[in-house]
């Protein structure tokens, strides 16, 4: 166990450095200066000084060679310091915690109600003995992948909150005023959930040990949920723990929408500006939750299905 942890916190290390990277080489292929366009907010950028530009890139380092550049806030990302915000002056870090709460209450109620949902649709879409039913609720799954986010959030505002006025359409002031962002991202992830959830049920009641526990005298709703539930929730498992990156970066555009404070609107504007210390920022610490999230659900495994154990090489196996 300890060399299986040990290799995959190495591998988190290497995904956040490749995150990083990419980042920093896509921004800075980019069009347009950062700089300008701090120094000119608000006049047009040919009325800013040339000396005032010289010495905000000096300032920020922007004057280097771009291999400097990398290298400079590379070692700065490590100690945890990704500079001061290009737009704001602020230092990144507290730009990023003032706006992670109500990024983290948003992905958090969407997360619980996209297993809830998800989970409940697969279970009873399995269960149930009408095959109308069945074939109905089965072929939600696929709809709920198919639409954009930022579509099921223009309808659930225009349903809940023009027509039938149940819940306000913008702002984060309290409960009310999470509910429809949080189904905006928990319906298209619910929906994927489902699909997996489903078809791995399916599967698990054909296997010979269903029939064992039938044939012992298991009841229909204890074999289901308790023998092939089980088994069956491991690629759904694994498919939570890779929506979690997804949601994240799904709460750009419902955050957008909802005009909600977060780090969808801090990544939206530093984008806009190419605020390349924000960015980054944001970056790193996205890819930090996948890898955790991830290394998580690995963790999880053999409390699920015991047979799964981590041999010796590191990898997760089958006694």
């Amino acid at each position: 166990m300890r060399r299986y942890v040990i290799k995959r916190l190495a591998q988190a290390v290497g995904v956040l450095w490749a995150a990083y990277t990419v980042s920093f080489l896509v921004l800075d292929f980019l069009p347009g200066d950062p700089v300008t366009a701090m120094a000119g907010a608000g006049m047009d950028s040919g009325d800013v000084h040339p000396a005032r530009l010289a010495a905000l890139r000096h300032e920020y380092g922007f004057d280097k060679p771009i291999l400097v550049q990398y290298a400079d806030y590379l070692g700065r990302a490590v100690r945890g310091d990704f500079g001061d915000a290009v737009s704001t002056g602020r230092p990144v870090t507290s730009t990023l915690a003032d706006a992670l709460p109500q990024t983290l209450q948003l992905t958090g109620a969407a997360l619980l109600l996209a297993v809830l949902l998800g989970g409940g649709l697969a279970v009873v879409a399995t269960y149930t003995s009408l095959r109308w039913l069945r074939q109905l609720l089965l072929s939600l799954p696929p709809l709920g992948v198919s639409v954009p986010t930022f579509w099921v959030g223009l309808l659930l505002v225009e349903a809940f909150s023009f027509r039938l006025h149940w819940f306000p359409a913008f702002g984060n002031d309290g409960l009310r005023d999470l509910v429809l962002p949080a189904l905006t991202l928990a319906i298209p992830t619910g929906a994927l959930v489902a699909q997996v959830l489903a078809k791995s049920l399916l599967t698990a009641l054909d296997q010979a040990y269903v029939e064992t526990a039938r044939a012992k005298g298991a009841g229909r709703w204890r074999v289901h949920v308790r023998h092939a539930l089980r088994n069956a929730s491991l690629p759904a498992l694994t498919v939570v723990g890779l929506l979690v990156g997804q949601l994240v970066a799904g709460s750009v555009v419902v955050e957008t929408v909802f005009s909600r404070d977060g780090l969808g609107r801090v990544t939206a504007a530093a984008v806009t500006v190419q605020d390349l210390p924000v960015v980054q920022g944001v970056v790193v610490f996205g890819a930090l939750i996948f890898v955790a999230t991830n290394l998580v659900v690995d963790l999880v495994y053999p409390l699920l299905d015991p047979r799964i154990v981590v041999a010796s090489g590191g990898r997760a196996s089958f006694a």
